[in-house]
């Protein structure tokens, strides 16, 4: 036995962060090794999803195999699950914790759950896992409500990403007192009050974070300002509020729910750019021609007074009547978007304009109706501007009045080239479909695709794939410059109630402006600028797959009323097992097993973006149109379950 056993084991122990399925076995990285070591499903040893394990590799036959001998670093002890309570006898020691993420169920005592319910959602800690279980013991530390209601999800979403959601009571009178002892000083402040100005926002929008101000000043001029909320005049650098808005680094938008990253007080009420009121403002102000052309530009500190809050609806009534309040200036800001927006294409813009799900919730916050909202000229009025002083800031921090690079630092919203694999994967799944991506000419050849599938059935599904080749944009000090949006240099400076981003870029700008009257005020390092860039992005990263994860949920809470009904929808993905359908009525997707269509056996083509038919031969590709039957969700895994009908 001896023998065999040196064999078997493979001289050579190793650490690595174990991946376990939801079948029991397990993979572990391992940097020497080009494929991961497979651990079986007895050999994994109470590890968990994400644990740092040490495991000895061994041969099985010619297959190296690997067995975790030690948990050297759980990744979290900490779980949000769903409370199982019923069908427990009364002779059963324990109710049990199921979490999605790890492979098996928690228990906790039955003695502890009295005051629990069956299907709450809550936080549960393991606190020991002795060798006669095959499950870890816990305890329920943080009970959120019943799994499936509204505010169950977002703060057990918000606590699983660790998110903060509550502002302590030291912070909320830190908040308080900033907004009684408002002092507004305007010696150096540029007065706008008297100029015609107004904000557009969405319908349900309470934190204005920018306004626009316009005036005629002769037959071919105009004055055009950008003034966005002066958010760090308030905040100030170092402050607990300041601290903790950094912590956050974004606000949160959930359907008919906001996260802030400031207190209300502040992001809602102070900060805001509320109509009829005077509001301390950051602008861009410039000279612009009938032609689109920039004559002269100013930036710097304001007071303002919005004359107006538009929705976008109203908005773009104005545009269409061609009548309405501010009608004139509202068109003439109209049509020099279109200049810019040109402009912006000419030199090799991308143009992707996503539709976005949306719903009207009932008082029970529970989604009644489904509606799609599109990019109206009024939104890309708004855009246009933002883009234009986002751009035009981050030119006059980077470059000298003649055009040579000034080295100052700055914070830059940078988006990198595309993924070539992912560009060569997606000309290859539309090409079936009749459409042709030119590599060497791609920002032209994308725009031509994106004019070319407007409307179809298909375009949900390629705009997703163009938007999954290009590279994530990020915050960075170093400067490569926006590849989507083809511009050299540029920032994130007009939203700054919701980014900390921007509070960044306020703070820059102001110093660069005042550097001669502050003499006082240092820079940080670059690396501590960078740091800060990295943990913005980061945080953004996290903000968006929430955002999500609950729009989501409630795509599949207002879905299970059709059950039994019939749809059509477009193939957007295989696995081994499965078949993704984007439902064209809901823009979600939805999951067919391959095993239950009925029509034919059917396996994943080698190339992973078609199937083949055992029998007939028939094969589906990613963007065929076919038509399924919603037979069930699964609301806590965010999963709709359809069966195949036919294609059609």
């Amino acid at each position: 036995m001896k023998k065999e056993r040196r064999k078997k084991y493979y001289n050579n122990l190793s650490t690595g962060f174990i991946n376990i399925t939801n079948y029991g076995y397990a993979f572990v990285h391992i940097k020497e090794f080009q494929k991961d070591i497979f651990i079986p499903k007895n050999k994994t040893h109470q590890a968990l999803e994400g644990d740092l394990v040490k495991i000895r590799l061994y041969y099985k036959g010619v297959k190296m195999e690997g067995e975790v001998l030690k948990i050297i670093k759980r990744k979290t002890k900490q779980f949000i699950g769903i409370l199982k309570k019923s069908n427990i006898q009364s002779d059963d020691k324990y109710g049990i914790v199921h979490n999605k993420n790890i492979h098996v169920d928690i228990l906790v005592s039955m003695k502890k759950l009295d005051k629990y319910h069956h299907n709450d959602k809550v936080l549960v800690q393991i606190i020991s896992w002795p060798k006669t279980l095959r499950n870890p013991l816990g305890k329920i530390i943080k009970v959120f409500g019943s799994s499936g209601e509204y505010k169950t999800e977002i703060y057990s979403l918000l606590e699983e990403y660790k998110m903060s959601y509550k502002f302590s009571e030291k912070m909320e009178n830190e908040a308080q007192k900033i907004f009684s002892e408002q002092i507004i000083d305007l010696s150096f402040r540029k007065d706008m009050r008297n100029v015609n100005t107004f904000t557009i926002d969405p319908l349900n929008a309470k934190d204005f974070d920018d306004a626009l101000s316009i005036r005629k000043l002769n037959t071919d001029i105009w004055e055009i300002g950008v003034h966005i909320s002066d958010v760090s005049h308030y905040i100030k650098e170092g402050s607990l509020l300041d601290q903790e808005a950094y912590l956050r680094a974004t606000s949160i938008y959930f359907v008919g729910e906001v996260i802030p990253m400031l207190p209300k007080i502040l992001s809602n009420n102070l900060c805001s750019l509320q109509p009829k009121k005077d509001k301390l403002s950051f602008s861009y102000i410039f000279n612009i021609n009938s032609q689109g052309k920039i004559l002269k530009s100013w930036f710097g500190k304001t007071i303002i007074r919005s004359d107006r809050k538009f929705t976008y609806e109203e908005v773009q009534c104005i545009i269409d009547q061609k009548t309405g309040d501010y009608y004139e200036d509202i068109y003439t800001l109209f049509s020099f978007s279109k200049i810019l927006i040109q402009n912006r294409l000419k030199n090799g813009g991308i143009y992707l304009e996503k539709v976005e799900v949306k719903f009207h919730l009932d008082e029970k916050n529970n989604p009644i109706s489904l509606y799609l909202e599109k990019n109206n000229d009024a939104h890309r009025l708004i855009e246009e501007f933002m883009l234009l002083t986002n751009r035009k800031i981050s030119e006059f921090v980077s470059l000298n009045l003649n055009g040579i690079p000034s080295n100052k630092l700055y914070i830059y919203r940078v988006h990198d080239k595309p993924d070539f694999q992912k560009i060569l994967f997606l000309k290859k799944i539309i090409e079936p479909l009749g459409y042709f991506l030119d590599l060497k000419n791609l920002k032209i050849s994308i725009n031509h695709l994106l004019k070319q599938i407007k409307g179809k059935p298909e375009q949900n599904m390629i705009e997703n794939l163009i938007l999954r080749s290009m590279s994530k944009a990020k915050y960075s000090t170093k400067n490569i410059g926006h590849y989507g949006l083809s511009f050299i240099y540029y920032t994130h400076f007009t939203s700054p109630i919701r980014r900390y981003s921007d509070i960044i870029a306020h703070r820059l700008l102001y110093y660069y402006l005042n550097k001669k009257r502050n003499k006082k005020y240092k820079l940080k390092t670059i690396e501590c600028y960078e740091k800060q860039t990295q943990h913005c992005s980061y945080k953004e990263r996290l903000a968006i797959d929430i955002e999500r994860e609950f729009l989501k949920f409630i795509q599949v809470k207002y879905i299970k009323k059709f059950i039994g009904k019939e749809f059509y929808g477009i193939i957007t993905g295989f696995t081994d097992w499965s078949v993704y359908i984007d439902l064209l009525l809901f823009q979600t997707e939805g999951m067919v097993k391959l095993r239950d269509i009925k029509e034919d056996s059917y396996i994943l083509n080698s190339n992973n973006y078609s199937i083949i038919g055992k029998r007939k031969k028939k094969t589906y590709y990613l963007g065929d149109k076919v038509k399924v039957k919603l037979i069930d969700v699964n609301i806590e895994k965010k999963q709709i379950i359809l069966d195949w009908i036919d294609h059609t």
